[in-house]
């Protein structure tokens, strides 16, 4: 635990991209491959336990600190608040134990054999672990035990810095330890000891590439250069996949990482029926009779059911549209040119024929300014704009910017009233950031969105310090304030919803601006959003 404490203490006080990613190849070279392996894990997101082998829940964590530090409750939570995080807080309520009796136990045996061995075991059980730690831990250790238990380990560092690290202490080229990364994979020095190894390896055939991302365009695109140099797309509103076919193995995996075998059998039987291996990249939508798109919100009753029935396979058909061919018969092509990889991708679906499973149409369109327009009506298409990339352009990985751009239309707005708010998370912890923001349904206010984005630091200062003065109830974190402050949302999309109260669901709301001209009365009626809704 002391050398992973260390590390978290020198990412924690760093700021600088270099330094941390240096800590991380000093950390990763010279600790034993079991510690290495669980700081990987915790580092690339994993937590330890779980819903059903919980450890400790917060809760617990106040009441057990309260008890250990002889303060009461009270003063545990406005601790808490005062700090704005639970591991934190945790850690500065307790003393430090003498030297002689502090714990040097390693980390994979922190993990494995102690709070692995009480997960999901009676509350006393757990309570006996977590507080004797606390009793042996100095300082830095029992910050990062805390970070375990609450699982909240921000610490500024990237999985994509982590793989950087690793690339630089080993040699192997980044994307295929990024590659190796993805899904699902348990922390052990096995693991680490293949992550790290140079040369193909047989599991990497079962895994997808690092997806290739685009980056929004904000200037405007006659400064990309001629039109000719680029492959115009619309901009599908569905999961960004891709489809494997490897011999006798078919797997569909999502940009989140996931696989989602069983869930859309129709794919996978058109994948199968392939002439040949391969592996394609796409959008997974919703696709009812005709030729439109079905809304996001339609794709999301297929993506909770690992198999769907009859009704729901009816209900909303499923549709893959196919933007890049990355590998042919186990070829990996990502460094051919796309307009190359296009022609070859063209011509295996145009040998293919299957509807469940087609090239996402080119947008022709003779300059720039036509682009524009096309652009313009893309909401009318059931699109969110266009997606621009360059025809010599490598498929690359992450988000790389010059080659692939999204070209969004214009969002959605309304204006909306701040009714509830609650704080945030990393370094706005002690700060209201989180906040709901509701329309006019008759002469009450309805909750339509939450957002947490949009605001500068100075205005965020403001909205805390007016919202700790207005605060009408709160409901633990939450806060209920007057409703008074307007602001303009933006969204994507409106769809219908029966699992809002408002009956109503926008996607990707966030704050274009204060209205501070414009009072609460005037807000926008829910009504004005329901026209708008899919």
């Amino acid at each position: 635990m002391r050398r992973f404490a260390a590390l978290y203490r020198r990412l924690d006080r760093s700021t600088a991209t270099g330094d941390k990613r240096a800590a991380l190849v000093d950390y990763f070279r010279d600790a034993p491959p079991q510690d290495a392996a669980w700081a990987l894990w915790l580092l690339a997101g994993g937590k330890i336990g779980g819903a059903r082998a919980k450890i400790a829940g917060t809760n617990e964590l106040r009441d057990w600190v309260a008890s250990a530090s002889g303060n009461p409750a009270w003063l545990v939570e406005k601790s808490y608040h005062h700090v704005g995080d639970l591991a934190e807080t945790l850690t500065l309520l307790l003393d430090d134990p003498p030297p002689s009796l502090q714990d040097d136990t390693p980390l994979h045996v922190w993990i494995e054999q102690r709070l692995l061995g009480v997960a999901g075991q009676d509350e006393a059980t757990r309570r006996a672990l977590v507080t004797s730690a606390w009793s042996t831990l100095a300082f830095d250790e029992r910050l990062a035990f805390n970070k375990l238990l609450t699982g909240a380990l921000r610490v500024g560092v990237s999985q994509r810095l982590v793989q950087q690290a690793l690339a630089e202490l080993s040699g192997v080229d980044i994307a295929r330890i990024a590659q190796r990364m993805l899904g699902t994979w348990a922390p052990s020095p096995a693991f680490l000891r293949d992550l790290l190894t140079p040369g193909e390896l047989p599991g990497d055939r079962a895994q997808p590439y690092p997806f290739f991302l685009a980056s929004p365009l904000e200037a405007e695109p006659d400064t990309l250069g001629p039109i000719e140099d680029w492959l115009l797309e619309w901009k599908w509103d569905g999961i960004r996949v891709q489809l494997i076919r490897r011999g006798s193995d078919i797997a569909l995996w999502s940009r989140g990482e996931e696989r989602l075998d069983g869930r859309f059998p129709e794919i996978e039987h058109a994948l199968a029926s392939l002439p040949g291996d391969a592996v394609l990249d796409g959008e997974l939508l919703g696709w009812r009779e005709g030729d439109a798109p079905l809304p996001f919100t339609a794709l999301q009753t297929r993506i909770q059911r690992r198999k769907p029935g009859p009704k729901i396979l009816a209900d909303t058909p499923a549709r893959v549209l196919v933007y890049d061919l990355l590998e042919r018969d186990g070829e990996d092509l990502r460094e051919r040119p796309l307009a190359e990889r296009r022609a070859m991708l063209e011509a295996l679906l145009a040998s293919h024929a299957d509807p469940r499973m087609v090239l996402s149409p080119r947008v022709a369109t003779p300059d720039w300014a036509e682009a524009a327009r096309l652009r313009d009506d893309a909401r009318e298409r059931g699109v969110e704009g266009l997606m621009l990339k360059r025809l010599a352009s490598p498929y690359q990985v992450g988000r790389k910017r010059g080659d692939w751009w999204k070209w969004k239309i214009a969002p959605l707005t309304i204006d909306a009233v701040l009714l509830y708010a609650q704080s945030g998370h990393g370094r706005r912890s002690a700060l209201y950031t989180d906040y709901t923001f509701g329309l006019w349904d008759g002469d009450a206010l309805v909750p339509v969105a939450k957002a947490y984005s949009g605001l500068d630091d100075k205005e965020i200062l403001q909205l805390d310090r007016w919202i700790r003065a207005n605060t009408l109830e709160r409901f633990g974190p939450v806060r209920s304030v007057t409703p008074l402050h307007v602001f303009e949302l933006g969204f994507e999309a409106v769809n219908r919803s029966t699992r809002h109260k408002s009956g109503i669901a926008v996607r990707f709301p966030r704050i274009l601006r204060w209205r501070h001209d414009k009072p609460a009365a005037e807000a926008d009626r829910l009504d004005t959003l329901r026209t708008l809704a899919r």
